[in-house]
């Protein structure tokens, strides 16, 4: 092997000159956890303190933002790339009041590494505390529309009943 074609076959290896991915590393939805919480369930040392709403360091999105108490979805997320800002989370859910899904729309930033999401239906987007959600499908957007990542209940998978 020449000198010359050693160095070229070098430079491919080390990456320079050779082809490049282009596409971001993908977010992954580590887990999703459901259920339904009390505003108390948010109380923060800080809040008595006078310090105002505390969410502990994750991030914190309600269908009705003056409501607290609801049924919340905890979205784990995994970022091995760059942060991806104005991030759209769209929910669809199925709930024991009617087998139509309804849709709700959350933004968030997701920063690089594993962050929490807490999505809530609150106030009258979920009025009963002892409902548990039917089926759901989350599906998480860049602000260009770009799907990033999709996780769905085994609900929601399940062919519609023949009528």
């Amino acid at each position: 092997m020449r000198l010359s074609s050693f160095f070229a076959l070098a430079l491919i290896v080390a990456g320079f000159g050779g082809p490049r991915a282009s596409a971001a590393a993908p977010v992954e939805i580590v887990r999703i956890w459901s259920g339904y919480r009390t505003s108390s369930s948010f109380d923060r040392i800080g809040d008595y303190l006078h310090r105002g709403d505390h969410s502990g360091g994750d991030t914190v999105r309600r269908s009705q933002p003056g409501a607290i108490a609801g049924y919340y979805f905890l979205v784990r997320l995994k970022n091995p790339g760059e942060a991806v800002p104005a991030a759209t989370f769209d929910l669809q859910i199925i709930a024991p009041t009617s087998p139509d899904p309804k849709h709700y729309t959350f933004k968030a930033d997701v920063p690089a590494g594993s962050k929490a999401v807490d999505l809530g239906l609150t106030g009258p987007d979920w009025p009963d505390a002892a409902a548990k959600a039917v089926a759901w499908q989350l599906t998480v957007h860049a602000s260009d529309g770009t799907e990033l990542a999709r996780q769905q209940s085994f609900l929601w998978s399940m062919p519609a009943a023949k009528r």
